[in-house]
Formats: structure tokens, sequence, C-alpha cells
């Protein structure tokens, strides 16, 4: 779906004579994918994604497939996952299963931007190098940090314990 450009009226108050003056910005959208194998999704992955939705017009969940992990269910059957699970009012998220670059994906869809949830400075270092190469293919990262609730919270985790 390409950007749509918006029109509002802002209201400037340096007006003449005290009224105000009117001028009309252009408000492009913008479009964030959040990327990650989701084995399982965890109340940490929901809360950056309701958190995301707040910042962006649309969020697209990416259940990525990772060659290195080997996960539970194939991406399909995750994503399926990650639906059942979103509150049916968050009508601005939709969730994807890729198995391609994610910087590859977002170009293809005009997607702006990828959201990463940091838990902890390892997360951070590790997010940081891949934020790097995706800036340099053209997709900058907006790093989310773990609610202070949730930090421990991790699919490792959840796996061990056999959600």
């Amino acid at each position: 779906m390409p950007h749509v450009a918006h029109l509002r009226s802002l209201a400037d108050t340096g007006g003449v004579d005290g009224v105000a003056q009117h001028r009309v910005v252009a408000h492009r959208r913008v479009r964030a994918v959040y990327p990650g194998s989701f084995d399982p999704f965890t109340a940490g992955h929901l809360n950056v994604v309701d958190r995301a939705r707040h910042l962006f017009d649309e969020v697209v969940v990416l259940v990525a497939v990772n060659g290195a992990k080997h996960p539970r269910a194939d991406a399909e059957e995750r994503a399926a996952a990650v639906r059942a699970v979103l509150p049916a009012d968050w009508t601005t998220v939709t969730v994807v299963a890729w198995s391609g670059l994610t910087a590859a994906w977002c170009r293809h869809h005009e997607v702006g931007v990828i959201v990463r949830g940091v838990r902890n400075t390892s997360d951070l270092q590790t997010e940081s190098r891949l934020a790097a190469m995706n800036q340099s293919l053209g997709v900058p990262t907006v790093f989310l940090p773990a609610h202070p609730d949730l930090a421990a919270v991790s699919s490792t985790a959840a796996r061990s314990r056999g959600a």
C-alpha cells in the first residue's frame, strides 16, 4: 500500500488582528514493521506492538524465517498465532509471514521504519548492528525499550517453560 498524503489545518496563533491564521500541512502516513521469529509471541512482543501502533499510522508484525533458528511451527502458523492474540480493535495492525530480508520487504511494501524492542544492553548491542545494516539498505530502526515489568520476558524462556 503506498504512502497516503493527508491534509490537516493547523491554527497559527500569530494571526492578523487577533484572528487565527490557518495553514495546510501535508502529513505522510508512516508505516512501520515489527519483525521477529515470535516463537512464541509473548506479552513483551504484544506490548511493543501496542506502543508502536500509537506511534505509527500502520504497524505490520512481520513473522520472519531465521535460518539460524529452528522454530516449533512454520511462519504461517506463527503468524496465525499472533493474529489470534491481537485485539480486534487494533485495526491498524496486520500480521504477515516472510522469509526474506526485512529491509527488502520494507522497500517492496513502502514501509518506512523498522521497530525493535530492546530489553537490556545486550539486546541493544545486537539490535544496533542490525539497525546499522538496515539503515545502509535505506530503512531506519526505532528502538522501544521494554516495559520494566516485561524486561525479563523472552521467547526462549517461554519455550523452556513449554508455553
